[in-house]
């Protein structure tokens, strides 16, 4: 696990090397040594969120730990019938977005901020202990942390977008 540990390091994602090294388990696959590490609350950016928090509760500290622009975000209404909306505020946009779970409501905070370098990009690491796993990086750090084979995302394809183009 020294090598995840040093990869977590190299791209500042880990709080406590020592309290991570104590939480790994040699026997685990890389992406669920990521998860554990999430769980403990190990993981800068990471947020691990129980399954009953609605998208709209979720808004205030995930907007927060995307940092920049999206610090700015406000939701001005929420409607629950048929299916949640959210009419949302950023900057000099306004849309009303239905966002049917949490990974939908990551899926539309990072289209609606892929442009913005200042913010991270959220990562959907995926379900551990009754919890939905996210973890926000910076979007400078996705071309390496795509090639790790711990960091395994639900939402691989849409980080890919968020790459620079070549």
């Amino acid at each position: 696990m020294a090598s995840l540990l040093d990869s977590l390091d190299r791209a500042r994602l880990l709080k406590d090397r020592e309290a991570a090294r104590e939480v790994l388990r040699s026997d685990e696959p890389p992406h669920l040594a990521l998860l554990r590490l999430s769980d403990a609350g190990l993981l800068a950016g990471g947020l691990a969120v129980s399954f009953g928090v609605q998208p709209e509760e979720l808004i205030a500290p995930l907007t927060l730990a995307m940092g920049g622009a999206a610090r700015r975000f406000k939701i001005i209404d929420v409607r629950e019938r048929p299916v949640l909306e959210l009419h949302i505020l950023a900057g000099d946009v306004s849309e009303r977005w239905e966002v049917e779970d949490l990974a939908a409501l990551a899926h539309n905070l990072n289209d609606l901020y892929r442009e913005a370098r200042d913010v991270r990009a959220i990562a959907v690491l995926g379900e551990w202990n009754d919890a939905l796993h996210l973890l926000c990086v910076n979007k400078s750090s996705l071309p390496r942390l795509l090639r790790e084979p711990f960091f395994a995302p639900r939402n691989r394809d849409v980080l890919e977008r968020l790459l620079p183009r070549r």
